[in-house]
Formats: structure tokens, C-alpha cells, sequence
């Protein structure tokens, strides 16, 4: 995980005022050290309670009821989670195996699971193909899911051009961007786009 991914999941959960422990601050010298995939453990400190089941995909107003979260972060950004791309990468469903899992679940006491959750760049967008990735997500034991650009929505949003952000270079970013225009919402363009020029010889309306 690059370290800009993994700071903006963290921006993202301690903006919606989840406690963020990160699992682990070095490199493992072998590939399969013991929660080698786990990368945050967050915890909601007033979560509320919901009669219905939270959804797969979660957006941001569903944050208020999840209690706590093992969170496993792939960014891939140039890649959609298809179930062709999950099939040929394995190594994504890890963190769920039992003993990785358990392990990893002791960082919150005896009292519940946590929800296993994973931050994807984006799910495919076809009906159909969304519900492949998201049944396949289910049945190697994912719980639910969070894409990238909803976090990237919240931060943007939320980041005000007349607060001096020192402590979070993210959020410092963001706000000089948009200081400068280069970043409008909720769209995300970093770039405005530039105005249509005229068809040439095309007559313009006037009043008769």
C-alpha cells in the first residue's frame, strides 16, 4: 500500500472521528509475516445502532454504525475490482483467513467481530458485472466495501479554504488547490475545462 493511499484512508475515518491505530509501521522482511495485509484498525467511539443491515458498499453516512473494523487497503487506482482482477490476485483475501483474522481481532477485546472491511479503487459499473465482484467479495468472507472516491468526495468536501491545515499535508493540498480553483466539487476536476469554442460560420440568433 503507498503511503498517499494509506493517508487518505486514515484522513477519511478520523474526518467521520474514528479512533485509527495502523497495524504496523515497517516492512515485513517476508511476504507472509504474520496480518502482513491488515493495515488499519479503527474504532467509532459513539456508534449508533440501525435495525437494518449496513450495505456491501458503503458510503459515508453509513460510518455512524459500524462500531469497529479490521481495514485492508488496495490501491490500485488505475485497476476496477472486476471478478477477473480478484480471481488473479489472491493475496487480497488474506486478512480473512481464520487465524490471520482472530489474531487480528484481538486488538478489540473478546467483545464481537469486527466488520472486515476493504478499500477498493472502484467496483465495475455494469449491473451486472458489479454484482459478480461483490457476490465474490462475499463469499471469500469480506463484509464490506468502500471505494476510493467516496473518501476522496468527503475530504474535498470538507476541507475548507480558510483553515491552515499544517498538521495533514492531504488536507494542506487540497485546500491550496482549491484556494486556486484547480479543484471544484462534488465533481473532483482537478482541471477546469475549458469553454466550447464556436462552430466557425455558424450565424448567431439575434432579436428580430
Amino acid at each position: 500500500m503507498s503511503a498517499v493511499s494509506e493517508t487518505i484512508v486514515r484522513e477519511y475515518f478520523e474526518l467521520h472521528e474514528f479512533l485509527v491505530r495502523q497495524h504496523r509501521k515497517y516492512v515485513g522482511q517476508t511476504r507472509r509475516e504474520e496480518d502482513d495485509d491488515i493495515d488499519f484498525f479503527v474504532l467509532n467511539p459513539q456508534p449508533q445502532t440501525s435495525a437494518a443491515a449496513l450495505p456491501f458498499v458503503l458510503g459515508s453516512p453509513d460510518l455512524v454504525y459500524v462500531e469497529r473494523a479490521i481495514v485492508v487497503v488496495k490501491g490500485w487506482h488505475t485497476e476496477t475490482f472486476s471478478s477477473a482482477v480478484l480471481a488473479r490476485a489472491p493475496e487480497i483475501f488474506r486478512f480473512v483467513e481464520p487465524k490471520v483474522f482472530q489474531q487480528a481481532a484481538r486488538a478489540f477485546g473478546k467483545v464481537g467481530d469486527p466488520l472486515k472491511v476493504l478499500v477498493v479503487p472502484a467496483l465495475p459499473q455494469a449491473t451486472d458485472a458489479r454484482d459478480e465482484s461483490i457476490a465474490l467479495l462475499r463469499s471469500k468472507g469480506i463484509d464490506a466495501v468502500i471505494p476510493f472516491r467516496t473518501m476522496l468526495v468527503d475530504l474535498v468536501s470538507e476541507t475548507k479554504v480558510n483553515l491552515n491545515y499544517q498538521k495533514s499535508d492531504l488536507l494542506q493540498i487540497i485546500r491550496i488547490l482549491k484556494n486556486y480553483e484547480l479543484m471544484r466539487e462534488p465533481q473532483l476536476e482537478l482541471f477546469k475545462t475549458k469553454p466550447k469554442r464556436k462552430v466557425a460560420g455558424k450565424a448567431e440568433k439575434t432579436e428580430a
